[in-house]
């Protein structure tokens, strides 16, 4: 007689999970700029990520942040560490949802407006930078943990990790230098929305590390049939 699947349909799978995180990390962006410009007629590249907030994907950009801190919230780690780190990250992702920067280019193709805040323009800046500061503490420290033995290819998982969490941590000091800086001569840079594409680059690695964790790639052999396990 056949043996029955334990497995309940109904159950979303802890790397299902993992790379709904990824993918959405990564195609954030891209989906504001296509959206932009299919649905608002915006060929005009906003001053960063956050500034599409007021724009015709406003709406798709919140509900993907709050899908991706949800995500976070939910998910189960590898001990009550893990636990608490992805859920401060979701916590942090739903922060930058709820207090939005203030809009501050004059060619955004805003369709809404709120008034200028100094305190939510900080505290959305600093939600920012502890949602990616977490994110590259899971790379750098969360993945990389095993339950057994070391296998080669979670050496090279580990080092994917490792590339990842070190590429969000310089793109956020990158992004603090860059916006705090009084040097009139950053000022040239403006026009090509460095902002914008450092958070990319933040983002993508992000997914990366995720998508890795996810067993979409770099899969050891012996775990192809597990549903979970590191």
């Amino acid at each position: 007689m056949a043996q029955k699947s334990t497995k309940d349909p109904r159950l979303i799978s802890y790397d299902t999970l993992r790379k709904a995180i990824g993918w959405l990390g990564i195609l954030l962006p891209a989906v504001m700029i296509a959206g932009n410009y299919a649905l608002g007629n915006c060929h005009v590249l906003q001053d960063s990520n956050s500034h599409y907030y007021y724009t015709v994907t406003g709406n798709l950009f919140t509900g993907i942040l709050c899908a991706v801190a949800l995500f976070l919230i939910v998910y189960k780690g590898f001990n009550l560490l893990d636990n608490i780190v992805t859920s401060l990250a979701g916590c942090f992702a739903f922060g930058i949802a709820m207090f939005p920067t203030n809009e501050n280019s004059a060619d955004s193709c805003a369709i809404i407006h709120l008034p200028l805040n100094e305190l939510r323009n900080d505290v959305h800046y600093w939600f920012a930078a502890l949602f990616f500061i977490t994110l590259a503490f899971i790379s750098l420290f969360l993945f990389t943990k095993s339950k057994g033995p070391t296998t080669k290819l979670k050496q090279t998982r580990n080092k994917i990790y490792r590339i990842c969490g070190t590429t969000i941590l310089v793109t956020v000091a990158l992004l603090a230098i860059y916006s705090l800086s009084d040097d009139e001569s950053f000022q040239q840079f403006d026009k090509h929305k460095p902002i914008f594409w450092l958070e990319w680059v933040a983002l993508t690695a992000f997914g990366i590390s995720w998508l890795v964790k996810g067993k979409l790639i770099l899969e050891d052999e012996q775990n192809k049939s597990k549903a979970h396990g590191r």
